[in-house]
């Protein structure tokens, strides 16, 4: 496909990239490019993201000035044409990479160039011979089923063979070991269904997919990628974008075959040579069966019960590590459970780190390198085998971000918000970013390692360019290695640059640039891509009590009265797997839940909702109808073959995983969620998924083999971190669909999670720990989770492990309150940790927070209005408003909430005081004394001040913007619903020049009416004491709702305005004088019962 750009100026030269494909599923790539700076680009790119055109030039206020060559995105029969308008040359040369590594076939290694580029020449009839003669040589080789003869013809590859393979990379960019890391050819085959033939270089045909329908895009890896130097300015491969402010993105495409590692790593080392002496004892092996006549026998005796020891959870094969203990389960962590009562113990000195099995690829290899061709068939993990039956298929691509040294992103991680090096001199990290969806028990802190969910994009932020950012379409496993470099390395010639190197497992290269050149642009641009965050029901956005396990009804009772006696607000009581028959989701303990439907009705005739869980782990149980519907109608993931439910350990045992890549799969059990089929359930039971990265205890790093298959045969590998999403996301359509009229919000949690995960509820950081460092990591945490456009987000308060004291609960609830999603969670193995559990005095400063958190539930609804039109994340980091203060940048112990509350949570023991950072250019107020911190003006060298602030046990730093309008509720109630009809205070922050503006937005607060019929308004309320006025008005689409709503609810009554200069002698609205108080000595007015209407139209004037 071949697409040119009109042009409003004339222009010297033209480069095309043209991407063709027989597939018409995905265009991904078509643009005409000049080099001339007051060209008006427009920039199309069709992608399986959005299923139609996205022009994403347009969409960035055509920010891109100059484009020096643009997305290379490897897929079929692609190529660069450069076309010289100047004269009228039309060239395209290209060449193959033949990867061919088996040595019985030495003779076309050294041969193979020549005739292929002589070849390419010719008609198209020789190019199809020629491929048919390599599909064939594929098969004999790769595809051959004895594993002794391949490792033969591997093993006659010379140290000097490598050694002049290794030159002839270096010399000609082409290494043929399997490992093209500049790709300038890649040879591959693939058939669009995600079933291609790799050869040598593993072009597994393993297309992308779309995360709107999970259905399989286009196809595989081309092995005739054909590349041209289009200018001698630009280095081989490199692809530079540059946007309208300056910002530079360069980009190296690569596609890595096998993978490498440092020769330094120690622990890499031992298992190369452990695999190495297994692999050579099984080798005598072969030799004395051989010798014996039996060698077939042996190998599939040996193949069989590696299946087994794989596939049957229940398996009691004694292994050495075991000590002949027979095997009756797993545990979370992986480890195995004995059936004497004990349980495996892990190996620390000699355990492979699960984390980080590999060190990233170097971009070319170097003195000290060595190739790593034991892993690019089958590999091992532990007890674990990846038959890897297409090979190596790695790709990569190097991104390198000029002018900046601060990028964001690349969410789950225990890790600070702004990205370290993981490479070079000053590299913070040993390993790169990993992103890797999986159930990680006890995660440790400030490390790479991968954890429940996954988004692969980077923001950068610089304080002279702007913000750009990348969005790598990818959902097998990544790693990301990040690097300060020179101003020299980074080609900006203004500063510092940075420089990522992307590598992921398979699939294809699928690369989003995102312009900007401003926070709230980008955003805009990414939501276009995967989605805005959905408008979650209020009672979701309160407080949510859980605790693995509520024990029974009784216990839920219990529970339920305190938080009524003690008037504490609490919206959602949750029950974990406990409540069961069994672990066999959508079924109760009749003996502890004998009557959930007059326990659920209870509470919600009090304004409260329930949650359960349900995972995706089905038990293996005849009797148990989900299981036996499942397995009649075929609806389970496969073993390696394609044929065998896969059979693998979580809660209940042995269990089975439903393929939610299929969409038949999905609507099905979205349909289970039927009030006439989840037996007990009601409209207030809302959903819980947990474990699903997905999460098996038997299995490799606690998760399923690789080589698993969907339904359409699919391995798991290229699909991995997609499982959650789509789990999610078939929860979400069953809490919709069990409805009539389908007009209810769900609400559904989810652990693991992808890019758009946004769309379909909220997540958490999964189990983390009662203690101090804990709730310290927290905000950086869901910081990062904002940068990656997840709003919903929360930390389980008080920590999920572990019993915390009375001050780091309470502190920890003081932060919990200002987080989007705000819930208190507790492992089973916990002290009771209930507010009131700590003391009556405790009880008090905890409730405080809670009712704080009630108070502004109109204002977190507005913002998270914003966020589902907007794309802009509810928790923001500093540098999203403040972009032009660098020094901000990597500040993540504070934060916004929305653009007018700066929150500075307390993260330490005995803490009374703490520093917070003020921009200038705002006047900022004490929430809670309403009097204007003390700042510095704002000049171009003093952007900020740096504030000491009290800060006791009953404090928490929270600040409002000058300039901005918050809307409050102030009646306490113990639970969200009770609060619809109270009437609004507002707090208003006048800014330097006496002025301020605020939004309140408001709908039914639980259904869809506000999309589908128009049922909201927005009031638009302005603050001016120059002009001594105070106006409102409405905005919306529907203005027959706004008039039936007014005359009941939405009233105000009390405004409060901070920061004014002058007592006021008068206060009217409709000259009808109002009620006033002002304190000179704090500047504050309190006007009371104005008796007005958000939803209508009025003035007040202040005299």
């Amino acid at each position: 496909m071949t697409s040119s750009s009109s042009m409003d100026a004339t222009t010297t030269t033209t480069t095309t990239i043209g991407v063709h494909n027989s597939s018409a599923t995905i265009n991904h790539l078509a643009t005409t490019v000049t080099t001339t700076a007051t060209t008006s680009l427009s920039f199309l790119a069709s992608h399986s993201l959005t299923s139609n055109v996205y022009n994403l030039g347009h969409a960035a206020g055509q920010s891109i000035r100059q484009l020096q060559l643009t997305l290379l995105l490897l897929n079929n029969d692609n190529d660069i044409t450069t076309n010289d308008t100047t004269n009228g040359n039309d060239t395209t040369n290209g060449n193959i990479l033949n990867n061919l590594v088996d040595m019985e076939l030495k003779h076309i290694l050294t041969n193979y160039q020549t005739w292929w580029l002589t070849l390419v020449k010719k008609d198209p009839i020789h190019v199809l011979i020629e491929t048919v003669l390599v599909s064939f040589l594929v098969y004999l080789i790769f595809y051959h089923k004895k594993n002794n003869i391949r490792k033969q013809m591997k093993d006659r590859l010379s140290n000097e063979e490598i050694k002049f393979l290794l030159k002839d990379w270096k010399d000609h960019g082409r290494l043929p070991l399997g490992h093209d890391d500049s790709c300038i050819d890649c040879n591959g085959d693939g058939d669009g269904n995600g079933n291609g033939n790799g050869d040598g270089d593993g072009g597994n045909g393993n297309g992308g997919y779309d995360i709107n329908t999970s259905q399989r895009q286009g196809q595989g890896q081309d092995g005739n990628t054909k590349y041209q130097e289009y200018n001698n300015s630009i280095p081989k491969n490199d692809i530079i974008i540059q946007s309208m402010n300056g910002s530079k993105l360069t980009v190296t495409i690569r596609k890595h075959g096998t993978r490498m590692h440092r020769t330094g790593n120690e622990k890499l080392q031992a298992q190369h040579k452990q695999t190495q002496e297994q692999e050579q004892e099984q080798e005598q092996m072969h030799e004395h069966s051989r010798e014996n006549g039996n060698s077939d026998e042996l190998d599939q005796d040996h193949t069989d019960t590696d299946a087994d020891v794989d596939a049957d959870p229940d398996t009691t094969t004694v292994h050495d590590k075991h000590g002949g203990k027979e095997i009756v389960g797993y545990w979370e962590d992986g480890l195995a459970i004995y059936a004497d009562g004990t349980r495996e113990e892990k190996d620390t000195a000699t355990q492979q780190n699960p984390h980080n099995p590999l060190e990233p690829p170097e971009v070319l290899p170097t003195e000290g390198f060595q190739i790593d061709t034991d892993g690019m068939w089958e590999e091992k993990f532990g007890d674990h085998e990846d038959s890897k039956p297409y090979g190596p298929t790695s790709i990569g691509a190097d991104i390198t971000f000029s002018s900046s040294n601060h990028l964001f992103g690349l969410p789950e991680h225990a890790s600070s918000m702004q990205l370290r090096d993981t490479t070079g001199d000053d590299a913070h990290y040993k390993e790169p970013y990993r992103l890797y969806n999986l159930d990680v028990f006890e995660y440790e802190l400030d490390e790479t390692m991968a954890l429940y969910g996954e988004v692969p994009l980077i923001i950068s932020q610089s304080s002279t360019t702007g913000t750009s950012g990348v969005f790598w379409f990818n959902p097998s496993e990544t790693f990301v290695d990040v690097e300060t470099v020179s101003e020299k390395e980074a080609g900006s010639g203004v500063g510092m640059g940075s420089k990522t190197h992307w590598m992921s497992e398979s699939g294809i290269i699928d690369l989003f640039f995102l312009p900007g050149p401003d926070p709230r642009t980008i955003y805009e641009q990414y939501a276009r891509l995967t989605g805005r965050v959905e408008l979650p029901p209020m009672f979701s956005l309160g407080y949510h009590q859980c605790r693995w396990n509520y024990r029974d009804e009784a216990d839920v009772y219990q529970v339920h009265d305190k938080f009524e006696e003690l008037d504490y607000p609490y919206d959602v009581l949750w029950l974990d797997i406990e409540h069961t028959d069994g672990k066999r989701y959508f079924t109760w303990d009749a003996n502890q839940f004998p009557n959930p439907i007059p326990m659920q009705e209870k509470l919600s005739g009090q304004g409260r909702k329930m949650v359960t869980i349900v995972d995706p782990h089905i038990k293996r149980d005849n009797e148990y109808y989900i299981h036996k519907e499942a397995t009649a109608k075929g609806l389970y993931i496969k073993d390696k073959t394609g044929k065998k439910d896969y059979d693998g350990w979580c809660w209940p045992g042995s269990s089975s995983y439903l393929d939610f890549t299929s969409e038949k799969v999905r609507s099905w059990w979205a349909d289970q969620f039927a009030y006439n089929r989840y037996s007990g359930s009601t409209p207030s039971l809302y959903t819980w998924n947990d474990m699903n990265e997905p999460s098996v205890f038997n299995g490799p790093e606690v998760s399923m083999q690789k080589d698993l298959r969907n339904l359409e045969g699919v391995e798991h590998r290229e699909w991995h971190n997609l499982y959650g999403i789509l789990f999610q996301r078939a929860t979400a359509e069953g809490l919709v669909r069990r409805n009539e009229g389908e007009n209810i919000r769900p609400f559904v949690l989810s652990r693991s999670f992808f890019a758009g995960s946004q769309r379909h509820g909220a997540i958490w950081t999964g189990d983390n720990e009662s203690s101090w460092e804990h709730l310290k990591i927290a905000v950086p945490m869901l910081l990062s989770l904002n940068v990656g456009a997840l709003s919903f987000v929360g930390a389980d308060v008080g920590g999920f492990f572990g019993n915390p004291d009375a001050e780091l609960m309470t502190r920890w609830m003081q932060a919990g309150a200002y987080q989007p999603f705000f819930r208190g969670h507790a492992h089973h193995d916990a002290k009771r940790r209930e507010p009131w559990m700590f003391g009556e005095e405790w009880m008090v400063k905890m409730r405080r927070a809670a009712m704080a958190r009630y108070a502004l539930l109109p204002y977190w609804y507005t913002i998270f209005r914003e966020a589902s039109v907007t794309g802009m994340p509810v928790m923001r980091a500093m540098w999203m408003e403040y972009p032009e203060i660098e020094e901000l940048y990597n500040i993540d112990d504070q934060f916004l909430v929305g653009a007018d509350l700066l929150v500075k949570p307390i993260t330490g023991s005995g803490e009374s005081s703490t520093q917070v950072l003020f921009p200038n250019r705002d006047t900022w107020y004490d929430v809670d004394t309403m009097t204007a911190i003390a700042t510095e003006r704002t000049t171009e060298e003093l952007k900020f001040s740096t504030v000491t602030v009290e800060s006791d046990i009953d404090k928490i730093p929270v600040y409002q913007r000058g300039g901005s309008i918050i809307p409050r509720k102030l009646r306490l109630r113990r639970s969200s619903q009770m609060m619809t009809h109270d009437p609004y205070t507002l707090y208003v922050a006048l800014d330097n020049e006496q002025k301020a503006s605020g939004t309140i937005y408001m709908d039914d607060e639980n259904t869809f009416d506000h999309g589908r019929k128009g049922y909201y308004a927005e009031a638009k309320i302005s603050v001016d004491m120059n002009s001594a006025t105070i106006q409102c008005q409405v905005e919306g689409t529907n203005y027959e709702w706004i008039a039936s709503q007014q005359v009941v609810t939405r009233m105000i009554e009390r405004i409060v305005i901070m920061g004014l200069v002058r007592a006021p002698s008068q206060v009217s609205v409709e000259s009808t004088s109002l009620e006033f108080d002002y304190n000179g000595d704090k500047g504050v007015l309190v006007i009371r019962k104005p008796n007005v209407s958000a939803l209508g139209v009025w003035k007040i004037s202040i005299s």
